[in-house]
């Protein structure tokens, strides 16, 4: 079976067999990062770069004075 890209339109191909929900793909095309969203029917999404919470950034210089 062939899924749609939704960035770029072009096809990717699965085996709806083998897919889970949450796995990601990448197109070869266009070259974004897809997660599987549904698998019956099968649906994609771009995943979308975010800001990691787990991540603490803190400034040099503001606590050290």
């Amino acid at each position: 079976m062939a899924v749609v890209c939704p960035e770029c339109d072009n096809p990717i191909a699965v085996d709806e067999d083998e897919i889970e929900e949450g796995e990601t793909l990448q197109c070869d095309e266009c070259g974004v990062e897809l997660e599987v969203v549904s698998v019956d029917p099968v649906e994609l999404a771009a995943v979308e770069a975010g800001y990691d919470d787990e991540e603490t950034v803190r400034f040099v210089g503001e606590d050290d004075e």
